[in-house]
């Protein structure tokens, strides 16, 4: 960091300063630095705590995915009181209902009742499935990394917007203490042209002139006082600290933030969550074309079961009791090979694979489009930084000219050499000079901010700025 920056920026803590009244008031008030305050909002906001939820959930559908692939095994067993009549031929199965089976063919209908007991097990499991476990994994993963994303996204928005609250809180802290030390000035000013007017050294209107003057100022002042109000009911949404309890340390330990070594790396994809999250869209939208290519293949399923069945009608159609076809009479089991294959589905995956190509195609854009919004906020970012540190060498000695100025004019105007309005000129010109050095710094700030949440190192940047 240059020296000019460092004589600047203690120049500005000696002059717009009121030590001991913060110091005093530190003592009893918290103070909060921009790090707790981001850690505040990330455990208390309703938007934050709704992502990581979101996150969470996909987390839980990859485990759901690596499950889905286990061996099915189904048990069951039933109890039937029915008829039993059935004729000879062939039909497909629908409509859930069971025809009667290995006999019950006769010459009429017999409607009484006969009963009946089935038990089975049955397990299937897709031996070969051609890829499409991994790919319904990798896709429950990439579904997962873009919760993720988002949440660090929404995250790293929020810290942008409390260091811009913040910065800006700052700033006005230090206008206010300005503000004081303007209406200071115009207090002794008046004063002592109340004491040369009461003496009739000076005319009344001078004494009117400058009391106006003094209320001016006043207005100001609540004006800055209110501007901070509501920067604190802000913060105090945001991270859920009463805005009342909300007082940042304007007293900088530390002149140098040592920042510039944060922002040397341009935005990537790597360390930038405004890009991440676009980059884990796209990569989402790719494992689903694959899941969908993967879909569509055939199958090789193993399968295998066994079952036992009773009934109360004997053979040679003899009508039992009831109570006998409770029981299990006869044993079966089976085991087998199937490939499975449906011959429309190159088809459907022509039309999915086209769906999920142009949706990958979107994401790759809208990642484009991002690159080139954050590689844009940088170069603004840079320009402004230059800018603010060209007038940050200027504004000192503009800062001092001014004091030494008022300070001459003070001492003319006592002596009767000048009138007020050269003196009110003379303080107008000490207070903007004031005035534009804190807004300088300020915008320096907040440049660094833009452009280290455009390079991705906001974190590194907010933990840099200790107070």
């Amino acid at each position: 960091m240059t020296s000019y920056f460092l004589k600047a920026t203690r120049l500005c803590v000696t002059l717009y300063l009121l030590t001991f009244a913060i110091a005093a008031k530190a003592q009893v008030q918290n103070t909060y630095t921009l790090e707790a305050l981001v850690d505040a909002a990330r455990a208390h906001l309703p938007l934050l705590l709704q992502k990581q939820a979101l996150v969470n959930s996909a987390k839980a559908n990859v485990t759901d995915a690596r499950n889905s692939f286990l061996p099915k095994l189904n048990i069951g067993d039933e109890v039937t009181i029915a008829s039993s009549n059935d004729v000879t031929g062939t039909y497909l199965p629908f409509g859930g209902i069971i025809h009667a089976t290995s006999g019950s063919i006769r010459s009429g209908n017999n409607y009484a009742a006969q009963t009946g007991n089935i038990a089975s097990v049955y397990a299937e499991y897709d031996l070969v499935n051609f890829g499409l476990r991994g790919a319904k994994v990798n896709n429950a993963i990439a579904y997962a990394d873009v919760q993720q994303a988002d949440f660090d996204k929404e995250s790293y928005v929020i810290k942008l917007q409390i260091g811009k609250l913040y910065f800006n809180m700052l700033k006005n802290l230090y206008l206010l203490q300005v503000d004081q030390q303007n209406i200071n000035r115009y207090q002794s000013v008046y004063t002592i042209i109340s004491a040369l007017t009461g003496s009739g050294i000076k005319p009344g209107a001078d004494s009117s002139q400058a009391k106006s003057e003094l209320s001016k100022i006043r207005v100001s002042y609540n004006q800055r006082e209110g501007l901070i109000k509501q920067a604190r009911q802000q913060l105090s949404f945001l991270t859920g600290i009463n805005a009342a309890d909300i007082n940042i340390d304007t007293v900088r330990k530390n002149d140098d933030p040592q920042t510039r070594s944060f922002f040397n790396n341009l935005p990537d994809t790597t360390n930038n969550p405004l890009l991440a999250y676009y980059v884990k869209q796209k990569a989402l939208f790719q494992s689903a074309e694959t899941l969908v290519k993967k879909s569509y293949l055939p199958k090789i399923v193993l399968a295998g079961g066994g079952w036992a069945r009773g009934s109360s009608i004997a053979y040679g159609d003899d009508y039992r009791s009831l109570n006998t076809g409770l029981g299990y009479q006869r044993y079966n089991y089976a085991a087998g090979v199937a490939i499975t294959y449906d011959l429309f589905n190159v088809v459907h995956r022509k039309n999915k694979i086209a769906v999920n190509h142009y949706q990958t195609q979107a994401a790759d854009f809208d990642l484009k489009q991002q690159v080139l919004a954050l590689h844009n906020a940088q170069a603004q970012a840079d320009e402004a930084i230059k800018t603010a540190e060209l007038n940050l060498r200027e504004l000192p000695v503009q800062l001092q000219s001014a004091t030494d100025t008022y300070n001459q004019k003070v001492a003319q105007y006592k002596a009767g050499v000048i009138n007020l309005i050269d003196l009110t000129n003379a303080s107008f010109l000490l207070y903007s000079a004031q005035v534009n050095y804190v807004e300088t710094l300020n915008d320096w700030y907040s440049a660094n901010l833009d452009k280290a949440a455009s390079g991705g190192n906001l974190d590194s940047f907010i933990q840099n700025i200790k107070r």
